[in-house]
């Protein structure tokens, strides 16, 4: 397989971190995200591996860079009480929808196929995921709860959200992170500050894309 064209060829964020950029709050906070507790604390075994695979499925990673830990930076939010401020009067309580949810999705998963969620291809879990999105899910495991809110308040919202969240992903967009306390000043549509990253137009071997790596390599 042909290596990826990065669209900010050369730049990684976390060149940022000793430079004027960021301070120490931004720093630990970001140090804390990219660290975080590995494996299920409130979930069980069984209910983790349901998410490990409806992240896999939702935001699929590419495979020539580490991964950003999604189902950890999920569960780690609901360690931590973490809260939108909001939330649908049909949802329940974060912590509480996932462990009804996941389970719910297992259920359906053996209904239907006679194995676990995150036992099953790529193209059945996609399956089951689609029916969620779509509220063709339903039964005595949801409780009531709707499928496709669990599926979009819940999985996409807080699965997007942890990996965008992720210096890893910000590098692939050209996300210069809370740039606390420098600020930014050009604020305008195709306008940057000297210290953002530059986008590469043109194929990855081009003279122009390997002038943009370099500068991307000094971008602080």
């Amino acid at each position: 397989m042909s290596e990826r064209i990065r669209r900010y060829p050369g730049y990684d964020v976390m060149s940022k971190r000793d430079g004027p950029s960021w301070n120490d709050a931004t720093r630990h906070a970001i140090d804390a995200r990219r660290a975080p507790v590995r494996g299920p604390r409130l979930l069980t075994q069984e209910q983790w591996q349901v998410l490990c695979a409806a992240c896999a499925r939702i935001v699929p990673q590419p495979t020539d860079r580490p991964p950003v830990p999604l189902p950890d930076l999920v569960e780690g939010r609901l360690f931590e009480r973490g809260s939108d401020g909001y939330r649908d009067a049909r949802l329940p309580a974060p912590l509480d929808a996932y462990r009804l949810g996941l389970d719910a999705l297992d259920v359906a998963a053996r209904e239907r196929h006679d194995s676990g969620f995150a036992a099953l291809g790529g193209a059945a879990q996609d399956a089951l995921l689609q029916a969620a999105q779509d509220g063709a899910l339903d039964g005595p495991a949801w409780k009531g709860m709707p499928s496709a809110l669990f599926f979009s308040e819940r999985l996409v919202h807080d699965i997007t959200s942890a990996y965008y969240a992720d210096p890893v992903a910000w590098n692939e967009i050209g996300f210069g992170g809370p740039a606390s306390p420098r600020g930014y000043v050009r604020m305008n549509f195709n306008k940057r500050d000297a210290w953002e990253a530059a986008e590469a137009s043109d194929a990855s071997d081009s003279a122009d894309a390997r002038r943009i790596e370099e500068k991307n390599r000094r971008v602080r």
